[in-house]
């Protein structure tokens, strides 16, 4: 059954006949209303993925794509570089997370492993310091990078979407423990415990995307072009389906739906994201060990995802955002041995206070303000 029958089968009543519209809806076959304009519908007449962009778009993402453009002109390299860059490649893999657990409903441990599939690929097809790479050209390898990236995610997927709840974070937990363990030891094709080294970004057309301007606009394309196709997917059939699947399997499946290819598709997709992010972050930092593999990694996608908030895609570059700062400029403050303790306490307290993260609590006040200035509005009217 497909999505669109799905819709008009829950609008239809319990007859089967289609739900009486209000008087005055507009709709196919209604009477235009008195003074009604019959004025040209202009988005109507824009193409499809033009109309799509329109709906995602809204004024707060153009405020925040001012303010991220405006930021080279007025941050220092090291902000730009280490503070903003960062976050955008974090949030990005972050965001794969975001987009199973809130609109999947499975909460994946493996999305910072299949990041770093994607680096080690990278370093195994590129060129690096080791004599191991095969230095394949940048344009070949990326492709096939985010190939083996999207296949791995699927497999893992196809593994663990016929479990639920803690047996789908034990499942992919300990796939991501298994490849640490895997990278660690083998020295053939993964150099083990020393990595790659040197695995820099190419030089296109005469610009060395390692500099840090052009590098972190590389990052924000990347990481806008993820979070405007995840804005847009979730509005499509496939994704109305997938939060179908979230909110009730077993009635999606009555409904003629395939659960578990929904699922497993869902891998897929955040197998692109993760995979993109794993490319940046081995170009970001110039290597790849197992160390970037571990399972302190594999947790801290999981905070960074819930501190931003799981039900938002934004919220996966916020809660990097925050994390990225908080290891940054922490060690200043307390030693570095003790970040983990911060990090710990701020992602207790969002819990705690807000479930649904930063994003969560902004709604929070937001609500609390407008209920207030409603009270204040409403006693000056009173006589």
């Amino acid at each position: 059954m497909s999505a669109a029958r799905w819709r008009r089968a829950m609008n239809a009543g319990p007859t089967g006949a289609a739900a009486p519209r209000p008087i005055g809806s507009g709709g196919p076959g209604a009477a235009a209303r008195p003074g009604a304009a019959s004025a040209p519908d202009d988005a109507g007449s824009a193409p499809r993925w033009v109309r799509a962009v329109l709906r995602t778009v809204e004024a707060r993402h153009v405020v925040v794509m001012v303010l991220v453009l405006l930021l080279p002109f007025v941050a220092t390299p090291f902000l730009l570089y280490q503070v903003a860059a960062q976050s955008l490649i974090f949030g990005l893999i972050a965001l794969s997370l975001t987009f199973l657990a809130g609109y999947g409903g499975m909460v994946s441990l493996a999305q910072m492993t299949v990041a770093g599939i994607a680096g080690y690929a990278v370093a195994v097809l590129g060129t690096s310091g080791t004599a191991t790479s095969l230095g394949w050209p940048w344009w070949v390898v990326v492709p096939f990078a985010l190939l083996i990236a999207v296949a791995c995610s699927t497999l893992i997927g196809w593994l663990s979407v016929r479990t639920d709840g803690i047996y789908t974070i034990m499942i992919t937990l300990a796939i991501g423990v298994a490849f640490y363990y895997l990278v660690l030891q083998n020295y053939t094709v993964f150099n083990g415990f020393q990595g790659f080294q040197k695995v820099y970004p190419p030089v296109v057309f005469g610009l060395n995307w390692r500099d840090p301007l052009p590098f972190y606009f590389l990052s924000l394309g990347c990481a806008l072009a993820g979070y405007l196709f995840i804005q847009w997917l979730v509005r499509t059939p496939f994704g109305i389906a997938l939060q179908g699947t979230r909110d009730n399997a077993r009635r999606m499946g009555a409904l003629g739906f395939d659960v578990t290819a929904h699922r497993v598709a869902a891998y897929a997709v955040s197998g692109l994201l993760a995979g993109t992010g794993g490319v940046l972050l081995v170009w970001y930092n110039g290597l790849i060990t197992p160390g970037s593999v571990g399972t302190g990694w594999l947790i801290n996608i999981l905070v960074i995802a819930v501190l931003g908030g799981m039900k938002h895609p934004i919220g996966a570059f916020l809660g990097a955002a925050v994390f990225i700062l908080l290891q940054t400029f922490a060690i200043d403050v307390i030693d570095r041995e003790r970040f983990n303790l911060v990090i710990g306490g701020v992602f207790l307290a969002i819990v705690l206070f807000s479930p649904d993260g930063l994003l969560g609590l902004w709604a929070k006040l937001r609500s609390r303000l407008g209920t207030k200035q409603t009270v204040i509005s409403t006693t000056r009217r009173q006589p």
